[in-house]
């Protein structure tokens, strides 16, 4: 059975991705089962760069295919912050609340018309050879004013995709797979795999 490496400490990240990848029939492991697998800066000046070094060292470190993501979260009334510094938006070692109540508070007076927002996904998959590919995916919606729901993670309790009636946080995993920005690049990824 082929294996591919997750390029992931995030447990919660890893689920939603072997939720979405789970039917390819390929085996994923995560970055934590390698013991000394390196921790990668994510100071990339774009998500593809970020999500091409992360993959690169984790398989140039088990010398397996390594797959990656690296998302951004474009708010258009904070002129496209935090972009590609979502998950540190709040600074080094914040908490996903940290994060969210860092953007409500400054898109506080912000009318609901306004509160666009672009989460954007790119995934690398990464083989020994050195070669690589690399896709995304999107989904557009709005900044909610407060947070709602219980599942999820990140930005997931205020982001209301467009044409959803709940946010991210308040959809089974399933459903925000089939819809959400990391759910389309991964089925792009399967493609891929599949091939």
């Amino acid at each position: 059975m082929k294996q591919i490496v997750l390029a992931t400490n995030n447990r919660n990240k890893f689920n939603e991705m072997v939720e979405a990848l789970g039917r390819t029939g390929i085996h994923f492991s995560p970055a934590w089962s390698y013991p000394g697998a390196p921790e990668v800066a994510e100071d990339g000046e774009s998500l593809e760069d970020n999500s091409l070094k992360k993959a690169r060292a984790l398989c140039e470190f088990t010398n397996l295919p390594a797959l990656s993501d690296d998302t951004g979260l474009f708010v258009d009334a904070l002129q496209g912050r935090p972009g590609i510094f979502a998950a540190r938006y709040a600074g080094e070692n914040c908490t996903y609340e940290d994060n969210v109540r860092k953007m409500l508070l400054e898109l506080s007076g912000v009318p609901w018309e306004k509160r666009m927002a672009l989460f954007r996904t790119i995934i690398t998959i990464y083989y020994p050879d050195g070669h690589y590919d690399q896709v995304a995916g999107e989904v557009f919606g709005k900044i909610t004013l407060v947070p709602k729901g219980e599942k999820g993670f990140g930005y997931d309790p205020i982001f209301l995709p467009a044409g959803q009636e709940r946010v991210f946080a308040e959809l089974t995993l399933e459903e925000k797979n089939r819809i959400s920005h990391r759910g389309k690049a991964l089925r792009a990824a399967c493609s891929l795999l599949n091939s």
